[in-house]
């Protein structure tokens, strides 16, 4: 595995792997892997034949007070993960190469607006905007691949998709299951900032939103029912601050009043200094 930190040596070494007749995979990350990040490479190592993680704490998609400081880092760590799930091309650039003039200075912002006011984007309503400015800049230096995210982050997989398409990138992104512990939690870098208490009480988010999937699959339409049962288990486990939960049209990510095709089921817990958030489909495919 090579570690390249410049846009010149990422856009030569790939164009030389497009020459040679090799597809590219690219696995854009903050860093800190886990095994769900490594699920993600791994699919991309079966499917191409060069495969780039990239490893950028984006301070664009970070608001004041935000955990931008604190986020956990081990690009030792990162790479040995990259490696050993099948990354050919470890891409760690500095901040100055992913922001010349500076973050504060960025003249040009990206925004996906129909898929980016709801959820996540009320609680964090600059989030989206620096992740899509972040993710085009990566689609736009890595050029034609297949891109790859996780559902853990539906919404992010979801406004990111639609970006590509209404911006003709040659990207075909790819979403991919999220990947869980066994007491269904699911796998976040994030998830390093919680208290043993709180990694305890933390699996409730999973467990309102497969209670919600089950009242669904036994016939209820009712989508505020299934949002009120939800809440009510969150609510009342301990330590949890419920942000949010939502009943969403899985390709618009509009809040719906019925449960009568096939939606999506999103919720956002904060415990102590780690907001954690998950989903899961719910009715027939």
């Amino acid at each position: 595995m090579r570690t390249l930190t410049t846009v010149t040596e990422l856009r030569g070494h790939l164009d030389d792997a497009r020459r040679g007749g090799r597809t590219v995979g690219l696995v854009p990350t903050m860093g800190y892997l886990h095994e769900g990040h490594g699920s993600l490479i791994a699919r991309a190592a079966a499917e191409c034949d060069e495969v780039v993680t990239t490893v950028f704490v984006n301070p664009l998609q970070f608001a004041a007070g935000e955990d931008l400081d604190a986020y956990p880092r081990d690009l030792e760590g990162d790479a040995r993960t990259a490696a050993a799930a099948g990354c050919s091309v470890l891409f760690v650039p500095p901040e100055p190469e992913m922001y010349p003039h500076g973050r504060d200075s960025v003249a040009t912002s990206v925004r996906v607006d129909s898929l980016a006011s709801v959820m996540e984007g009320a609680s964090r309503p600059t989030h989206f905007a620096g992740v899509c400015t972040v993710v085009a800049k990566l689609f736009n230096i890595a050029g034609p691949c297949r891109a790859y995210f996780g559902e853990k982050d539906y919404q992010q997989l979801a406004i990111v998709s639609r970006m590509a398409e209404d911006l003709s990138f040659p990207v075909e992104v790819v979403g991919c299951p999220t990947t869980r512990h066994d007491d269904g939690l699911a796998l976040s870098s994030r998830n390093a900032y919680l208290t043993v208490p709180e990694r305890e009480a933390a699996p409730v988010l999973h467990r309102a939103l497969g209670a919600g999937a089950a009242m669904v699959a036994a016939g209820e339409s009712d989508a505020d029912a299934v949002r009120a049962e939800m809440a009510r288990i969150i609510e009342e486990a301990p330590l949890g601050e419920l942000d949010y939960v939502e009943v969403a049209d899985p390709r618009t990510l509009a809040a719906v009043t019925r449960c009568d095709r096939p939606v999506r089921l999103f919720g956002a817990v904060r415990f102590g200094r780690a907001r954690l958030i998950d989903n899961v489909a719910a009715g027939a495919p």
